[in-house]
């Protein structure tokens, strides 16, 4: 009975083998979260006439490691607490329905873990150490996200912390490793993007919230309730709009940022995917939807700082 669910659910997921286990390991739809803050943090450094493409390389590269390495932690300590079965939506499956071990997760989310420290280095041998100091709070927090006795993801503090650390971290690491100095219109600047990312959590957590509920955890869509998450992920969309349009009418922002307005029609697709729906594997479109938002907001934004450059 439980190889037939599997299957079932495999095929309701277009899950395929072989190489597609080890890529959707990865979760590739939530990397997009370590791009944008990278690519956004880079070109406001080119704005301001800095542009090393090694250290953009190997800044992103390191990004998405760790981004990658927290999904699988994510993974492997869900499975180990018992809230992955077969049945689980929105999760790479590679355990749970493919049958690779639990140890041959954790040790390869280690090893990226390694690699980003070696790129870490080389990135702060060209800019700073104190980006090594920063750089390895911020894997402490991929680690604790769903790691160790606490884990943030359980909490209502998931998408702050998200949002804080891969997206206004990573874009202040980005323009630092560039320029070497920070601003503060750089941090404000940032926010937007957090906010997309940190709603991309909100979005897993609407989805994931019945299960997550009955495993104890305590994730704000839980507090306030399936129909006030969504509300509330309407809400963080239009702030991030409505910011983005402050920062271009007080010109921390040029007038071509404009163009990010065209991401509101996959924002308005979210909501629409969410409303109504009450089983994970309804909404996961929600949840794809939602990392294209910030995908198309934040490449709209990094190239509208490139055009600013030219034009």
């Amino acid at each position: 009975m439980q190889t037939t669910n599997n299957s079932t659910i495999k095929q309701a997921l277009n899950e395929k083998g072989g190489f597609q286990i080890w890529w959707r390991l990865l979760r590739p739809h939530t990397l997009t979260a370590s791009f944008v803050p990278v690519f956004v943090g880079t070109m406001l450094g080119y704005v301001d006439d800095s542009f090393n493409i090694f250290l953009f390389l190997a800044m992103l590269l390191a990004s998405m490691l760790i981004q990658a390495a927290t999904n699988m932690f994510n993974e492997y300590y869900d499975y180990v607490r018992g809230l992955d079965n077969e049945e689980s939506v929105g999760i790479g499956g590679t355990i749970v329905r493919d049958g690779i071990s639990a140890q041959t997760v954790l040790r390869l989310a280690l090893a990226f873990f390694g690699i980003s420290i070696l790129l870490g280095a080389y990135i702060c041998m060209e800019s700073s150490w104190w980006i090594a100091v920063i750089g390895l709070v911020s894997m402490l927090f991929g680690y604790l996200y769903t790691g160790g006795p606490f884990p943030i993801a359980y909490t209502p503090f998931g998408e702050i912390s998200a949002g804080f650390f891969m997206g206004t971290v990573i874009i202040g690491i980005s323009y630092y490793i560039q320029t070497l100095t920070i601003t503060s219109t750089v941090i404000w600047i940032s926010i937007p993007v957090a906010i997309f990312i940190g709603s991309i959590m909100l979005s897993n957590n609407i989805r994931d919230l019945d299960g997550d509920k009955e495993n104890g955890r305590k994730t704000i869509a839980i507090l306030i309730g399936r129909k006030n998450a969504i509300r509330f992920l309407a809400l963080l969309f239009i702030t991030a709009y409505v910011l983005t349009v402050y920062f271009v009418i007080s010109s921390m922002l040029p007038i071509w940022s404009l163009i990010t307005l065209l991401s509101v029609i996959k924002a308005i697709e979210v909501i629409n995917k969410f409303q109504g729906k009450t089983k994970p594997i309804e909404m996961l479109p929600a949840m794809v939807a939602t990392g294209k938002t910030n995908t198309i907001f934040g490449f709209l934004l990094g190239l509208s700082l490139l055009i600013s450059k030219f034009i």
